[in-house]
């Protein structure tokens, strides 16, 4: 973990990117907000109503005296952003619609990324994920050439770092969005320095089982090749056969995963946050995430189990990003 993080706070040395951080008044997030103005690597941007932010942290006996904190309510540029927004949601919202859509503190720092005055946002530790994806679905919106946003895992223990997706978005992935799902994997991957290896999973390894359920994974693989011929991808696998060299000789030995893969693409939302949970829980492993995938701008959901740990580095990871 620590060498991950070395290189990430090395990438943005002198950037100083600015983080919106929309739940003011958690304290996990104030503390994590304290934490990273400190550092001087990025810079956090609280939202709320300030006299209530302050009131919070001077309880909890945290220093913010140097974040900046933003009342959407009473921010002399709301008007703009509405009519930005309106803008935005080409026709699909009223000028009044506006006005209340962005009180909402997820819909207000979204814009507040999407208008450039903000690189990236990090929110969920009180807000479901659907609270965070959706205004960065209809404002930030997918990559061209992506079809719909997913959600990675990065998986640390030790010096091993992998990448689990999805387990956070897309409940029944098509092949066509496993395939885009893999690709956007193994750059999240590369981001974060690992070089891809990535393996599509299923319960079947090459064919040890026909299903339509291991077929679309096979089919995924082959849309993935052709999308991104260079990139380092095989499957179908069962999990073993994807990690374990000598279980992938015996089951795979053709492949040129060879049992090394670093980049797992679950076949459904079911398998892959069960499997990372199984990881974090029984394996030891350090679940970082979920990253979202295929966004225009890096907009990131916390669990709402989150320690002020994993919002300082989750924002490390966002402002990384956006580099």
């Amino acid at each position: 973990m620590a060498d991950l993080f070395k290189g990430i706070k090395e990438s943005l040395s002198g950037k100083r990117k600015t983080i919106i951080l929309p739940e003011g008044t958690d304290i996990r997030v104030l503390e994590a907000a304290s934490r990273l103005q400190g550092e001087g690597l990025v810079k956090p941007v609280l939202l709320g109503n300030e006299t209530e932010v302050q009131e919070v942290a001077t309880e909890a006996g945290i220093d913010i005296s140097e974040v900046d904190i933003i009342d959407p309510e009473s921010v002399s540029y709301f008007e703009e952003l509405a009519g930005k927004f309106v803008e935005r949601r080409g026709g699909k919202a009223t000028l009044e619609q506006a006005r209340k859509q962005l009180t909402d503190v997820n819909y207000f720092g979204t814009m507040l990324v999407y208008t450039g005055r903000a690189d990236g946002l990090v929110s969920g530790a009180a807000h479901s994920t659907a609270d965070t994806v959706r205004p960065a679905l209809q404002i930030i919106k997918t990559k061209p050439g992506i079809s719909r946003t997913s959600g990675a895992f990065i998986m640390m223990k030790g010096d091993e770092r992998l990448v689990f997706a999805d387990c956070a978005i897309t409940v029944a992935p098509t092949a066509q969005e496993l395939a885009e799902i893999a690709i956007e994997s193994a750059k999240t991957a590369q981001a974060f320095g690992v070089d891809p290896r990535v393996a599509m999973l299923s319960f079947s390894t090459k064919g040890s089982a026909v299903t339509e359920e291991t077929e679309k994974v096979a089919n995924a693989v082959k849309i993935a090749q052709s999308l991104a011929p260079d990139l380092l991808l095989d499957g179908e696998f069962q999990f073993d056969a994807a990690y374990v060299p000598e279980i992938a000789a015996k089951k795979a030995p053709e492949s040129v995963i060879k049992g090394n893969a670093n980049v797992f693409v679950f076949p459904s939302l079911e398998a892959g946050n069960i499997g990372y949970k199984i990881a974090e829980r029984l394996g030891g492993y350090e679940a970082i995430g979920p990253i979202l995938q295929g966004l225009n701008a890096p907009v990131n959901d916390l669990s709402r189990g989150c320690s002020a740990a994993d919002v300082y580095k989750l924002a490390l990871l966002t402002a990384a990003q956006s580099l």
